[in-house]
């Protein structure tokens, strides 16, 4: 079984951008994300009505990462500290080597390749670090965005499960992505 720590928060670069841990400074951004229907369309969680809300939402961040349950970082540009998405690993399965990724980004940053970019050092974090054999992604399968970053990030997909998930009086097929660990 794999040992998952993630004290000391591990902070992650690359080219263009900081992966840090999401603070409660962060709720303005935390609260632009996860309140915009766009931006949740795909994803079958409840709106974030207030700041509140998005206070609890950066609760449940710390409160996983402190149990080494799961960890997220806040995407932000090298040169601008602001939150600009989030991504992380969670529903971490150690006795099978594996997480799940998620990842969500304000959409003023869509299709600049930054999630591609923050996908890569996470992976990278999770192989190398985390000692995980492969990590899914779990997409609605009308999501096509979604899907063409994870199969430009190297995910290739293994499921389509019809139906399998029931979210606000309607049934919803998801699709899982998956990458081995080539390292």
């Amino acid at each position: 079984m794999v040992n998952i720590n993630f004290t000391p928060f591990p902070n992650l670069e690359t080219e263009r951008l900081y992966l840090r841990r999401i603070v409660k400074n962060d709720v303005k951004e935390i609260f632009a994300l996860r309140s915009n229907k766009e931006t949740m369309k795909y994803i079958p969680r409840p709106l974030v009505k207030t700041k509140e809300d998005a206070l609890e939402h950066i609760t449940m961040i710390d409160s996983k990462i402190e149990t080494n349950e799961g960890i997220n970082w806040a995407i932000t540009l090298k040169d601008n500290p602001k939150l600009i998405g989030i991504i992380g690993h969670y529903r971490i399965k150690p006795e099978h080597f594996r997480a799940e990724i998620g990842y969500m980004l304000l959409p003023e940053y869509h299709g600049k390749g930054i999630i591609v970019e923050a996908i890569k050092e996470t992976l990278n974090y999770a192989f190398q670090v985390m000692k995980l054999h492969s990590i899914e992604a779990i997409i609605d399968p009308d999501n096509f965005a979604s899907e063409r970053v994870l199969q430009k990030s190297g995910f290739v997909k293994e499921a389509h499960l019809k139906e399998n998930e029931f979210y606000e009086g309607r049934f919803l097929d998801t699709v899982i992505y998956s990458i081995l660990n080539k390292y």
